[in-house]
């Protein structure tokens, strides 16, 4: 098909900048330029990737699958180029997560595989979608607390740990004087959500008592609306230890289903130490006697 890494860069740019100005931009093109780039992609494959529009622009299906592996496949090559220029230096273990990482254990794994392995860093990176970055190849793992599905066969993944669910209230809030709280007795109230995790939406409450809702961008918004008295919000225990706030009271909450903590990866994997480190991350938490059932 005669695809040049020109056509794969520059999908990459539309597809993380959203329009065609931005996207030529960062390429240091100008917009005609990419616009024939990208019609050539697209004469050369036979399939449209994008959707254009006067006042709109979206990757097609085929065109988000490209996108993902046009990532995937630029990174390792600029992986195999840093592995020449650099004598065989191994570049960092790139680990992604969104909230929480691994709660508790997160620092204490760290810091063990930093003793044991200290050939081989380990780079740590906040993400929105940290399961994107995997598949985007700008992760080697990642922690997540949905599972990628069984059906993406881009990533494997394992259950790690299982989390509490905790409700979070206000200092000074009625509930925030009891040892547990219910689900019932948060969905008297308004709930936060947040737009960037997703293992608590409102069906978490049976239909038909289900609370009203607002949702705010990111963790800090989650905290403050809730610290403010607006709201109540629900949240995996890890949130606990990675986000401590003195405004709010963490609870357990009695009545809903725990939160499962899987350790995800690409199925092509790019760097040497990522078996490793999955293999290091279940021994950890075998010895410590956290690990969740297989069929978690």
């Amino acid at each position: 098909m005669n695809v040049e890494l020109r056509h794969l860069r520059a999908l990459a740019a539309i597809g993380d900048e959203g329009t065609l100005t931005d996207a030529a931009r960062v390429l240091h093109l100008t917009q005609p330029a990419l616009s024939r780039t990208l019609a050539q992609l697209e004469q050369r494959l036979g399939v449209r990737l994008v959707e254009r529009t006067t006042r709109s622009l979206s990757l097609t299906a085929p065109g988000k699958r490209l996108w993902e592996n046009a990532h995937r496949i630029l990174r390792d090559l600029d992986d195999v180029l840093t592995d020449v220029t650099e004598a065989g230096a191994p570049r960092p273990l790139r680990l992604a997560f969104a909230w929480a990482a691994l709660g508790r254990h997160t620092v204490p794994l760290l810091r063990a595989w930093r003793e044991q392995h200290p050939g081989t860093p380990v780079q740590i990176r906040r993400a929105d979608d940290p399961a994107a970055l995997l598949r985007r190849g700008e992760a080697d793992l990642a922690f997540l607390r949905l599972s990628p599905g069984p059906d993406d066969p881009q990533l494997l993944h394992q259950p790690l740990i299982r989390e509490r669910r905790l409700a979070v209230v206000p200092v000074g809030h009625p509930l925030a004087d009891g040892a547990e709280v219910t689900l019932a007795e948060l969905g008297a109230e308004t709930v936060a959500l947040c737009a960037t995790a997703a293992t608590t939406t409102a069906e978490l409450w049976p239909a038909g008592q289900r609370p009203p809702t607002v949702t705010v961008p990111g963790v800090d918004e989650w905290l403050t609306t809730i610290a403010t008295g607006a709201a109540v919000g629900v949240t995996a225990e890890g949130t606990m230890h990675q986000h401590p706030h003195a405004g709010v009271r963490y609870l357990p909450v009695r009545d809903a289903d725990p939160v499962t903590v899987r350790l995800a990866w690409p199925a092509r994997s790019s760097h040497p130490a990522t078996d490793t480190f999955r293999r290091y991350t279940v021994r950890h938490l075998a010895q410590s006697g956290r690990l969740a059932p297989a069929d978690a």
